[in-house]
């Protein structure tokens, strides 16, 4: 395997490129937060952008509540699963690991020497399952909770599983490639919100509390109506693995899923689909339509672009401006920044020490994010932990959140962005909701995939 020096979460822990500040006060359900700077609260000098009873807060205590014992299975066992499980373990007392399961016999090796050395969790060889149903086996194992970090593409049909068995899972994100997984996810979240079933999903920053609490002060009516928006996540190339001797088609694209579209839904799925998020969240509305155009420049394996820059319109003329690009060399920008008709926000304000701000229209800064007091205040300042811990609480409360709905919204609108800047046209929503592309191979096994691996790369306007 190669590596173009920086991986997702490394990027993610430079405060030079991202400035991720995380924040201060107790945050629970229906919370008030408090502002670290400026004044000290906003209520009766702002127009709230919707009533307090429709700002979801959630619970970013250091741990989660203690309850009933929580059993959970991971489904993946790669970097980001095996990641998830300790996240898992290390957000409660009285949860642990029962089975695991991946495609690769070696994945799952290595999660389970690993939950022995850093937990003592010594699974048997009967809870441990490889092959491409091994979810199931996991899910069937009498588990409580699903892990699920398989690549994306598999994502639909194993959390539809999942809430079939009456399980809650943390999911990760992205949670579709194409427009037939969302509309298989529309329908799991309705069918999970019956069964009263909690599924959180791997947006983090929906669980960072400096995102939480900005969140919080733009719906208080601190920057007044959203009129735009930039999201923007620029970084150096992502790992690949180049194909060995006696790799099948399946197996290296697997071991390569960052960059085949099939698997990750390009990088504007995979990874910006934060960003977008953010501002989907933020505003409370999903996109019309989008133009967007980008480019595969200098991408070594897979068949995806490594550049986007998408236009996207939503109601009453409000614009968002998405940028992404996974290039060496370049410019570097993870961060997003929201304008309204009072002020405007940044997650990253390079004028003030890369903080979290809201400024108003003269650019005096009316509320900063205070990382320090944070540090202060909390042992657990990880949104990756917290996450899990918001989900466990919510399992043991029996106060349900399902993220399914939302973070789907979030998917297709990254996926609109890639297919107008696959063809150079205009796709409003109506046409991506209803489309009947599906990326993922029927019944797939490992073996020849010619047809996949030997694709070619969309020229816009062809």
């Amino acid at each position: 395997m190669k590596s173009s020096k920086l991986n997702r979460r490394q990027f993610l822990g430079s405060a030079a490129a991202l400035g991720a500040a995380t924040t201060v006060g107790t945050i629970g359900a229906g919370a008030s937060l408090t502002s670290c700077c400026g004044s000290s609260g906003s209520e009766g000098k702002y127009t709230p952008l919707r009533p307090a009873s429709e700002v979801y807060i959630p619970i970013l205590t250091d741990m989660a509540i203690d309850g009933v014992e929580l059993k959970a299975g991971i489904i993946g066992c790669g970097g980001r699963g095996s990641g998830a499980a300790m996240d898992f373990l290390n957000a409660a007392n009285g949860v642990t690991v029962v089975a695991i399961g991946d495609v690769f016999e070696d994945r799952v090796t290595g999660l389970r020497n690993e939950l022995k050395s850093e937990k003592n969790i010594d699974l048997p060889a009967d809870k441990c399952f490889v092959g491409f149903d091994a979810f199931q086996k996991v899910i069937d194992a009498g588990i409580d909770v699903a892990i699920i970090a398989t690549p994306p593409a598999f994502r639909p049909e194993h959390i539809k599983y999942a809430v079939e068995k009456g399980k809650h899972a943390f999911i990760e994100k992205p949670i579709a490639v194409d427009p037939v997984g969302y509309r298989s996810l529309i329908a799991t979240a309705k069918q999970a919100q019956a069964k009263g079933l909690t599924v959180i999903t791997g947006t983090q920053r929906h669980h960072e509390r400096s995102y939480v609490e900005a969140y919080q002060k733009i719906q208080e009516g601190m920057i007044g109506e959203i009129t735009s928006g930039n999201v923007y996540w620029n970084q150096p190339q992502l790992w690949y693995v180049e194909r060995k001797p006696g790799m099948s088609d399946m197996e290296w694209m697997l071991k390569d899923w960052v960059d085949w579209k099939w698997l990750s839904g390009d990088h504007i799925v995979e990874q910006h689909v934060h960003n977008i998020d953010i501002f989907n969240w933020f505003i409370g509305k999903r996109p019309i339509s989008c133009v967007g155009f980008g480019s595969r420049q200098r991408r070594m394996t897979g068949d995806q672009y490594d550049n986007f820059s998408v236009d996207f319109i939503y109601e009453n003329g409000v614009h968002l401006h998405s940028m992404c690009r996974q290039i060496n060399g370049c410019a570097d920008n993870v961060s997003e920044e929201i304008y309204g008709t009072k002020g405007y926000w940044k997650s990253y304000d390079n004028d003030n020490n890369g903080k979290m701000t809201i400024r108003d229209l003269k650019g005096n800064i009316v509320w900063a994010f205070d990382k320090e007091a944070e540090r202060a205040n909390f042992q657990q300042t990880s949104p990756y932990v917290l996450e899990h811990v918001n989900m466990i609480t919510c399992i043991r409360s029996k106060k349900p959140v399902c993220q399914i709905e939302e973070t789907a919204v979030s998917t297709l609108a990254a996926i609109m962005g890639r297919e107008s800047a696959y063809t150079g046209k205009e796709i409003t929503w109506e046409q991506m909701s209803a489309s009947t592309q599906n990326l993922v191979p029927a019944d797939p096994k490992m073996g020849a995939y010619p047809e996949i691996v030997k694709a070619v790369i969309p020229v816009p306007g062809s």
